[in-house]
């Protein structure tokens, strides 16, 4: 029987575009926002996913996403880079728990193999779909992994610890959360573009699911003060300034 991977794609903005909110501060303004693949999803768990079909092309792998029809680009250009057929989940929850409820809908109906996020969203960087997947799923799950190898239905993965490195073995079916170490980027190609055109997308109305929390408001970070210039032989304030204001020591 072939295995089949599901890889957790999301929508986020580019690292470029210019964050303002608006609706007193409690809706994200997507105007004139470059979307993307959040990059931990593209660049280490789809392309950790497309290497290891490289090696074994039985391999089926499946993009999930859930949003909106605005994701669909997004989904597209997953397929060119090396999906074989995606999944969009019509909910635009910014909850995680939904989110992970409603791929845990996904995966279970789908009986994947191994199941690929990346480490976090570039966005809101929560870090928690992996864990809650493992939870509803009753799955193993290791996070911040950065290199793995498959050897039939055991995984050997290593992830950071605090102060090193640690070396893990899992029986499939698991979740493993990717981060840097993992693969390495790719651009998708040509061909790869026109055959994203055909590829399944098939959109799944949502479970009934209750968000858990909602977003009351958004800050932006404090404006950068102005720089504070110091004579070269003026040793005496900079020490103070270091002390009194940086809190350097």
């Amino acid at each position: 029987m072939n295995m089949k991977i599901l890889v957790c794609i999301s929508k986020t903005p580019d690292t470029t575009s210019k964050i303002a909110f608006t609706e007193g501060n409690t809706k994200f303004d997507e105007n004139g926002v470059q979307w993307i693949i959040n990059p931990y999803d593209e660049w280490y768990s789809l392309v950790k996913a497309i290497v290891l079909k490289e090696k074994d092309p039985s391999i089926l792998i499946h993009l999930i996403t859930v949003g909106g029809a605005d994701t669909e680009p997004i989904i597209r250009k997953a397929l060119a880079l090396g999906g074989d057929e995606a999944i969009r989940v019509n909910n635009t929850s910014n909850d995680s728990m939904v989110v992970a409820q409603e791929i845990a809908a996904i995966a279970k109906e789908g009986a994947y193999d191994l199941i690929l996020t990346g480490k976090e969203t570039i966005d809101y960087n929560s870090a928690c779909i992996g864990s809650m997947l493992s939870g509803l799923l009753d799955l193993p799950y290791v996070s911040l992994a950065n290199q793995m190898t498959l050897n039939g239905n055991t995984a050997s993965v290593k992830r950071e610890i605090e102060g090193g490195e640690e070396t893990c073995e899992i029986t499939l079916p698991a979740i493993v959360s990717c981060q840097k170490g993992m693969a390495e980027q790719r651009i998708p190609n040509m061909r790869g573009i026109m055959a994203a055109r055909t590829k399944p997308l098939k959109v799944v109305e949502p479970i009934a699911v209750q968000a858990t929390t909602s977003i009351k408001n958004y800050d932006l970070p404090p404006a950068k003060s102005g720089v504070k210039l110091v004579a070269a032989d003026n040793v005496e304030e900079l020490v103070r300034l270091l002390k009194e204001e940086a809190k350097a020591f």
